[in-house]
């Protein structure tokens, strides 16, 4: 069994955001690329600068991401893996009575259709109902 508060845990270790070249052709990424690896606090925080009624989707993020970090993409790999962490450690707070306001907002991200939404059991009782009030579709 997972303590409490394990995936804000792990959004907040300590980790280096690191640019280097991609190695291989792998998730639509070419070797050679420079590709921007990001950490689970990364895009924690990029998503919480995304305005109320205003969305992104993950291949947004990632560009966007890479963009900010003078990269040519950000792996998709690790970005998958961190959107989980990320949406996790939100819902974590919202149980223990965070307010919205301060919950990294990150149906502005997760669609119905996002990989990481299927990974969610909370997707219809958390994500659903804050994208449906920012009108989110």
């Amino acid at each position: 069994m997972q303590s409490p508060r394990y995936w804000q845990k792990k959004l907040h270790i300590n980790q280096q955001i690191v640019v280097k070249p991609v190695p291989c052709n792998i998730a639509g990424m070419k070797i050679g690329q420079m590709m921007l690896v990001p950490t689970a606090k990364l895009i924690d925080d990029f998503i919480r600068l995304i305005p109320f009624g205003h969305q992104l989707d993950i291949p947004s993020l990632r560009h966007r991401l890479a963009q900010a970090y003078d990269a040519q993409v950000t792996c998709s790999i690790t970005t998958g893996f961190h959107m989980r962490t990320v949406a996790e450690a939100a819902y974590e707070d919202y149980l223990s009575g965070t307010s919205l306001e301060s919950i990294t907002p990150v149906w502005r991200v997760l669609s119905n259709n996002a990989p990481t939404s299927k990974k969610l059991s909370f997707y219809q009782d958390f994500i659903a109902p804050q994208r449906k009030k920012e009108c989110l579709f």
